[in-house]
């Protein structure tokens, strides 16, 4: 991630094209329910201002890096857009008509994946990019940007990193090795409970 960049525009004929092939990320059902939005330079102050509060910007030390990003893809998805797919004949059966039958909501799960199908081609493009999270102020950007009917998921702030980066804090957690988390299962064990979701797993190095 690019937490610092240089005060350059990125073109946003660009940006608008490897957002719809960042799009081409599957979705439910093919619902086709992810949408980007992008920002051009002109309007990234704009953005910050409906995206942060005065007191954020002031006290963060990453804000004014961050404010220089180049553009800006509001990356957000549309739950009815699903909820229409699957009221849909073939779809039917599996009862997925209403908000709450979703166990996982794949509005969610289908923006992550486009979200990295861009990140991924930013960076074959060069470019750097800070994935922001959709922690407050979702409604103001949604309003902002003219889709109050969406769901907002996350932010992308693209641009050229300027080699000041602020690393995160959380990089010096002491973790699992990925190689770890990495598991199979050889066998189950006939007397676990199977209700409690466990069975017996191997690789667990």
């Amino acid at each position: 991630m690019t937490r610092s960049f240089r005060d350059e525009p990125v073109d946003q004929d660009v940006l608008d094209d490897l957002c719809a092939e960042a799009l081409r990320a599957p979705t439910a059902g093919n619902s086709a329910g992810v949408r980007m939005t992008t920002v051009g330079r002109d309007h990234v102050a704009e953005y910050f201002a409906v995206a942060t509060d005065a007191t954020w910007r002031e006290g963060n030390a990453r804000f004014e890096g961050l404010s220089r990003c180049g553009a800006v893809v509001i990356v957000t998805s549309r739950p009815q857009d699903y909820l229409a797919r699957y009221a849909q004949a073939d779809k039917a059966s599996s009862g997925l008509t209403d908000l709450d039958a979703w166990n996982v909501p794949y509005w969610h799960t289908d923006a992550a994946m486009a979200t990295m199908a861009l990140l991924l081609l930013l960076e074959e493009r060069g470019l750097g990019a800070a994935l922001w999270g959709n922690f407050r102020h979702d409604i103001e950007v949604l309003t902002w940007a003219g889709v109050g009917d969406e769901t907002l998921f996350a932010t992308v702030l693209v641009g050229v990193s300027d080699g000041e980066d602020h690393p995160s804090s959380s990089l010096g957690r002491d973790v699992v090795p990925r190689r770890s988390r990495v598991r199979r299962v050889d066998s189950v064990d006939s007397r676990h409970d199977p209700d409690d979701g466990r069975g017996h797993l191997s690789g667990q190095r």
